[in-house]
């Protein structure tokens, strides 16, 4: 049987429309990125955490789904640190656990789960990008260790993407952009967490660069070994 994606995760990765153009996941793209016949399911929503994902019952339709052989994407962080709703709140041992019980219950079905740290946000200070920061990039690169789960380091490879490309530029990456260039937001906007287009270009490719890297399986349902955004597994040095 065909190996097919699922991606969990929170708005960084959920599929847009037109009504919030020009605003896309990660996961809308990662098409650009697979080969013909790998079929790409993203289940990410807006504002979700690894706990209020499975409260909500927006997990049971992916387990249900996975067959052997089939990838699970999951991305989450942004939402879980957010101590003051209660809904979604995960502190890092709670995260890693809520993680770990995705990735147990894939495993049960014969799929291959991935666990991929939180996008970097895009935040300067005098011409340097801020550190990830948090413990949740933490947590997810212990689970991965103690587990032997395998790890895309996206925390650590975005902010090496976006330093690399300094401030100005990398404004391109994200919902950053002056008014009355696109009619939803006639005012502009200044949100250094969420994509356009281009930022979910460049970052998928770093997803995709990292599931190279893992070899085997993982790599396998990708059309080519993605050129323009080496993922090397470093940590970012700020």
């Amino acid at each position: 049987m065909t190996p097919r994606i699922f991606w969990i995760g929170d708005s960084t990765v959920q599929f847009n429309n037109i009504s919030t153009w020009p605003q896309c996941g990660m996961g809308q793209v990662l098409d650009l990125y697979v080969r013909p016949g790998i079929a790409v399911y993203d289940h990410a929503r807006n504002g979700r955490s690894t706990k209020s994902f499975y409260d909500e019952g927006l997990w049971a339709p992916v387990e249900a789904a996975l067959c052997p052989g089939d990838l699970l994407l999951m991305q989450f962080g942004h939402n879980d640190e957010k101590s003051e709703d209660p809904t979604r709140y995960a502190a890092p041992d709670q995260f890693a656990a809520n993680l770990l019980a995705y990735a147990h219950a894939a495993q049960a079905k014969g799929a291959l789960p991935v666990l991929i740290t939180p996008l970097v946000r895009r935040r300067f200070e005098g011409g340097t990008l801020v550190p990830p920061h948090g413990a949740d990039p933490v947590a997810v690169r212990l689970l991965a260790a103690r587990e032997e789960l395998p790890l895309i380091d996206l925390s650590a490879a975005s902010a090496k993407l976006v330093q690399e490309m300094g401030e100005p530029a990398s404004r391109e990456l994200y919902m950053v952009f002056a008014p009355n260039l696109y009619p939803n937001y006639p005012d502009g906007k200044e949100d250094n967490t969420h994509l356009r287009y281009l930022g979910a270009v460049r970052f998928t490719g770093l997803v995709a660069a990292g599931l190279q890297a893992l070899g085997g399986p993982y790599a396998d349902v990708l059309l080519g070994t993605p050129e323009r955004d080496k993922y090397d597994g470093k940590g970012y040095e700020g």
